[in-house]
């Protein structure tokens, strides 16, 4: 037997108490046991981005939540700046483009994050500019965003919106959507939240309110003015996706009663300890901005990826990411978002040494595990 395990940035583990709340007998969706969950989720939501700020339900993927941000505040010919330096922050130059917007893309080598100077040059270029974008995680290379620092920079230079791709780093990173000066953040169900894919939940502000009422885009589903309104009234405009809304609702009181600060400081201790691992055995480390959803690691050299994920995966039972576009085959993610804790640490580093060893690379095992355990003893 071999026991199956998930450490990919999407989807990620689902705790066994949430697939059992999903597995009841299916409710209707407007009525009065539906509402009280609703309410939960909404405050609880709430309570995961620090915001008191609406933050709505859509049932999609991160993705359409980002495309309901595009066409609910903006209209043809709108300028906005985004940052690429993934294959997210890619779609974001090429989403808003699909729109007819005036797209600003700043372009980032992959593995770095963008500059206080880079966003302040194009905000000078650009002084129409109506919103910038962010990647907060770079899902593809790991790569963290100091969404904080930008956001204050952003809005001294200028009134373009601050939008935030949050999709790997809500319930991973600090983030206070209140405090930074966020006006819209989007984040999926099957990332830090412990749930399936098919829901993304956008945060928005006041700012980005009042957009919405001059935005003249085509929007029907994706429309985030009708999705605020049903927000007000407790209640969501389409058919949710009701089990996945009780599931969200289970993982959500689970992320209240551990407190969102020890759920970011525990992704901050679980991503240092695996990176250090990593490090100890000779391996080396993509990026330069490390985020605490997801760790990449150059495949060694004398290795071959397809061979080590062949082992990794059919022999050990263990599920990882390669690399996309120019880094197929030359890196690997290891995901510790979510549903994670220090020993799922020790596994996925002792998983590693073992293929490796069994790929011929060497490798005294036990090194990098024995790294991992004295990190997370002494956080």
């Amino acid at each position: 037997m071999i026991k199956k395990r998930l450490f990919t940035p999407g989807p990620t583990p689902i705790p066994e108490t949430v697939m059992l709340r999903m597995a009841e007998p299916i409710i209707h969706h407007r009525n009065p046991e539906f509402a009280e969950i609703l309410t939960r989720v909404h405050e609880n939501l709430q309570y995961l981005f620090q915001t008191k700020n609406p933050v709505v339900i859509l049932t999609c993927s991160g993705t359409g939540g980002v495309e309901a941000t595009f066409t609910s505040l903006f209209s043809p010919g709108d300028t906005v700046i985004a940052a690429n330096g993934g294959k997210f922050g890619e779609r974001w130059v090429k989403m808003p483009k699909a729109f007819g917007l005036n797209t600003v893309e700043l372009k980032v080598e992959w593995g770095k994050a963008p500059t206080v100077d880079q966003i302040r040059g194009l905000l000078k270029q650009h002084p129409n500019a109506k919103a910038v974008y962010l990647v907060h995680s770079e899902t593809s290379t790991g790569a963290a965003t100091d969404v904080k620092t930008l956001a204050a920079v952003i809005r001294q230079e200028s009134d373009a919106l601050v939008c935030v791709d949050g999709i790997t780093a809500v319930g991973a990173h600090e983030l206070r959507f209140d405090d930074w000066g966020i006006d819209v953040c989007v984040t999926g169900s099957q990332k830090g939240l412990m749930i399936p894919p098919g829901l993304a939940f956008v945060a928005v502000s006041p700012r980005a309110i009042k957009a919405m009422e001059t935005s003249t885009l085509p929007k029907f589903y994706f429309d985030l003015r009708k999705a605020v309104k049903s927000w007000e009234k407790n209640d969501t405009p389409w058919t949710p996706a009701v089990s996945l809304v009780i599931g969200v609702d289970a993982a959500l009181q689970m992320i209240r009663q551990e407190g969102i600060e020890k759920i970011w400081e525990r992704h901050k201790n679980l991503a240092t300890a695996l990176r250090a691992g990593i490090e100890a055995i000779g391996l080396k480390l993509f990026s330069e901005t490390p985020s605490y959803a997801v760790t990449p690691v150059w495949v060694p050299e004398g290795v071959e990826w397809k061979a080590f994920n062949k082992i990794i995966k059919g022999k050990h039972g263990i599920t990882i990411a390669g690399g996309q576009d120019d880094y197929t085959g030359k890196i690997f993610r290891i995901a510790h978002l979510g549903y994670y804790d220090s020993l799922d640490m020790v596994t996925i580093m002792a998983a590693v040494e073992w293929s490796l060893a069994e790929c011929g690379y060497p490798v005294k095992l036990g090194t990098g595990v024995g790294k991992v355990m004295q990190k997370l003893m002494s956080a």
